[in-house]
C-alpha cells in the first residue's frame, strides 16, 4: 500500500508541484493550505509523512511539528520546508524531532530522496516501537516485580507488578534508588549494592518488605548485573517475588523453609522463627548462643529487620577482634586527646546505633572493665565517651552472641553474673548443624544457587553420593564449614553435577561414622540420599533396634528419635528383618 503524505503550504503553486512530484513517485498525497486545515487530516490518522512549510501566517510548520510530538509515538515523520533558512529555527525544528529540512526551491530529485530517507527511518522507528510494545506486554505480564537500574543506580524501567508489589510510580523513573526508599525497608538496595560491588548474581529469600502497599509483605529478591556485548557494566536487573501468601501458609503449617535470610525447615528452626517474630517488636535484650558457624549474626539481622527499629541502623561489633582500649573507643567513642593517637573526636558504635540495634558478637571475650561499662549502658541507657565526663543518652536495642558457656565463665569468675542476666533476658539457642541434618539439603541447594552466580557456572545439583557424605559428616564448623565445602566443590568441579571427588579431602578421607542418614530427610528439589550399593550400612540394624527398645517399640517415637518418617522405619525393619516382639503397629 502506498505511503500517505500530507503536504502543508500556504502557496497553492508549491502544493501543486509537491503533489505532482510525489504522486508520480507512487505516493498517496493530500494537501492543506494552513495549520488549521491540517489538523482534521492529522486527526484522521494513517499519515506516514508530514511535509510542511515553516512560515505560514500565525501558526506554521513548527506548530504542526509540536502538535505531532504532543500526540505521542506512532505519528508521521516530519520534513520542514523553508524559503528563508534560519539557523535558530532549523536547530529548534531538529531538536523538536523533525527528520530534516528542505530549502526552497526544492528540486524533484532532492525531494524524492529526502522523502525516501524519512520513510525508511520511520519504518525502522515503527519496527522498534512494535518490538518495544511486545517486550512491554511480556514485561507487564510477569507477576513478579522487575526493576532495572543503570550504573548510577537510577531507576530505568519497571513493570506493572513493581507498582503493585513495590509501590513505584511513573515519577520514580530516572530517579536514584535511595538507601531508605519511601516504599520499603531497603532490602532491594542492599541486594543491588552487593551486585554492584561483586558483579555477581545475588539472591535473598523471605525478607519482610512492609511496602507502602501492604504491611507484613514477604518477598524473595534476586538481582543480576547487566553487561553490554563488550563486557561493560551497565547496571542491574532486580526481580522481586511476592511470597506473602506462601510464607503465611508455611507459617501456619509450621513448614517454613526459610525466614529473613535464615535457611532451614526443621522443627527446631520453626521454633526459632516463631520466637524471633514474638521478639521482633519487643524492645528487650536478646542473647544468641550456639557453636561457631551456626549463623548467630543472621538472628541479629532478623530481629532488627522484623522489628520496630528496622528504620534505624543495625551496627555490628566483633568484640573478640579488638583490644580492650580499641573496643572501648569503638563502642563508646572518644574525644580528641583522650589518648595517644586520638587526634579528633569519634562517635562510638552505640551512638551510631541510636534508635536502632547493636549486635555484640563474641560477648564472652570482653574484659571485666568493659563488662562493667556495658552493664551501665544496658541498665541506664547512657554512656560516656573516652576522655569525657559528660553523659550521653542512647536508645539502642542490644543483641549479643557467644559460642562460649557463660555460666562456666561466671563460675570461674571471668564473667559478671549481673551482666549475664541483663543480656539473657531472652535467649535464642541455635542448634548445631549435626542436630538438624534435615536442613542440610536446603542449605546445599541455597549455596549451589549462590555460587552459580558467584562463579558464573551452571551446576544443576549434586550426586547422591555427594549428598550422602554431606549428610553424614559431623560438621564441627557448622553452616560456615558447609558453605566453604560447597565453595571448594564449585572451584574444582568440571562437570554439571557436584560429586564426592569435588569435596575437600578432609571430608572424603574420614572413616564413616557407623550410623546412617535417612533418605526421607534428604529429599529436596530432586536430591535423594541412598546407599549406592543397595546394602545396609554397618551398625544400622543395631541402631534401629536400640531406638525401638528405648521407645518401648512405639514406632512413631522411635522414628522421631532416628530422624526419619514412620513409613521409612517400617521399610527399614522389613529390609533388615527386624521383628516386633510386641506385635503392635503403633
Amino acid at each position: 500500500m502506498a505511503h500517505k503524505i500530507l503536504v502543508v503550504d500556504d502557496d497553492s503553486h508549491i502544493r501543486f508541484i509537491f503533489q505532482s512530484f510525489l504522486t508520480g513517485a507512487d505516493y498517496q498525497v493530500v494537501t492543506a493550505e494552513s495549520y488549521e486545515a491540517a489538523i482534521p487530516i492529522l486527526d484522521e490518522g494513517g499519515l506516514d509523512l508530514l511535509l510542511t512549510d515553516i512560515h505560514m501566517g500565525s501558526k506554521g510548520g513548527l506548530d504542526l511539528l509540536h502538535e505531532v510530538q504532543r500526540r505521542g509515538p506512532g505519528g508521521p515523520y516530519v520534513l520542514l520546508v523553508t524559503g528563508y533558512p534560519n539557523l535558530e529555527s532549523v536547530q529548534e525544528a531538529l531538536r523538536a524531532g523533525a527528520h530534516d529540512y528542505l530549502v526552497k526551491p526544492v528540486l524533484k530529485e532532492n525531494l524524492i530522496r529526502q522523502v525516501k530517507s524519512a520513510l525508511a527511518h520511520k519504518a525502522m522507528r515503527d519496527e522498534r516501537e512494535r518490538i518495544q510494545r511486545r517486550l512491554t506486554a511480556v514485561f507487564n505480564s510477569v507477576r513478579d516485580a522487575i526493576i532495572t537500574v543503570d550504573a548510577n543506580l537510577r531507576i530505568m524501567e519497571f513493570n506493572q507488578s513493581a507498582e503493585r508489589i513495590c509501590g513505584f510510580t511513573a515519577q520514580d523513573t530516572g530517579q536514584p534508588l535511595h538507601n531508605e526508599p519511601r516504599h520499603c525497608l531497603g532490602h532491594c538496595r542492599e541486594a543491588l549494592d552487593r551486585v554492584f560491588k561483586n558483579k555477581n548474581r545475588v539472591e535473598m529469600v523471605r525478607l519482610q518488605c512492609d511496602s507502602s502497599i501492604r504491611a507484613g509483605q514477604m518477598v524473595d529478591v534476586s538481582a543480576s548485573p547487566l553487561f553490554d556485548e563488550t563486557g561493560q557494566f551497565l547496571g542491574a536487573v532486580m526481580v522481586v517475588r511476592d511470597e506473602t501468601r506462601l510464607a503465611a501458609l508455611e507459617k501456619n503449617l509450621g513448614e517454613r523453609q526459610g525466614f529473613h535470610g535464615i535457611i532451614g525447615r526443621s522443627r527446631k528452626m520453626q521454633e526459632i522463627y516463631a520466637l524471633i517474630e514474638n521478639l521482633a517488636d519487643v524492645d528487650t535484650t536478646v542473647l544468641v548462643t550456639g557453636e561457631s558457624g551456626t549463623g548467630k549474626e543472621r538472628i541479629a539481622d532478623a530481629l532488627h529487620g522484623r522489628g520496630v527499629r528496622n528504620r534505624g541502623t543495625l551496627v555490628k561489633v566483633n568484640c573478640s577482634g579488638l583490644s580492650e582500649t580499641l573496643l572501648e573507643s569503638e563502642l563508646f567513642g572518644h574525644v580528641r586527646g583522650a589518648f595517644t593517637g586520638a587526634v579528633k573526636d569519634k562517635v562510638g558504635r552505640f551512638q551510631l546505633a541510636d534508635k536502632g540495634t547493636i549486635f555484640l558478637d563474641e560477648i564472652g571475650d570482653v574484659s571485666s572493665r568493659m563488662q562493667t561499662r556495658l552493664l551501665r549502658v544496658l541498665q541506664n541507657k547512657e554512656l560516656e565517651r573516652v576522655g569525657e565526663s559528660r553523659t550521653v543518652q542512647v536508645d539502642v536495642r542490644v543483641v549479643a552472641a557467644t559460642n562460649q558457656n557463660l555460666r562456666e565463665k561466671i563460675a570461674q569468675g571471668l564473667f559478671r553474673e549481673d551482666l549475664y542476666y541483663r543480656l539473657k533476658v531472652v535467649e535464642i539457642h541455635l542448634p548445631a548443624l549435626r542436630d538438624r541434618r534435615e536442613d542440610i539439603p536446603l542449605l546445599v541447594d541455597h549455596f549451589t544457587k549462590r555460587f552459580n552466580g558467584t562463579f558464573g557456572k551452571s551446576i544443576t545439583g549434586v550426586s547422591k553420593n555427594f549428598l550422602k557424605v554431606v549428610m553424614e559428616y559431623p560438621w564441627p564448623g557448622n553452616i560456615r564449614e558447609l558453605e566453604h565445602a560447597i565453595e571448594h566443590a564449585f572451584v574444582v568441579c568440571r562437570d554439571g553435577l557436584l560429586d564426592v571427588k569435588d569435596l575437600p579431602p578432609e571430608m572424603t578421607n574420614r572413616q564413616p561414622r557407623g550410623g546412617f542418614a535417612d533418605p526421607a530427610l534428604a529429599q529436596h528439589r530432586g536430591f535423594l540420599l541412598e546407599n549406592p550399593d543397595g546394602e545396609p550400612e554397618e551398625g544400622e540394624r543395631e541402631q534401629i533396634i536400640r531406638a525401638l527398645e528405648k521407645s518401648g517399640w512405639v514406632k512413631s517415637r522411635a522414628a522421631r528419635g532416628l530422624g526419619m518418617s514412620r513409613s521409612t522405619l517400617y521399610r527399614k525393619m522389613q529390609e533388615l528383618k527386624i521383628n516386633d516382639p510386641t506385635g503392635t503397629h503403633s
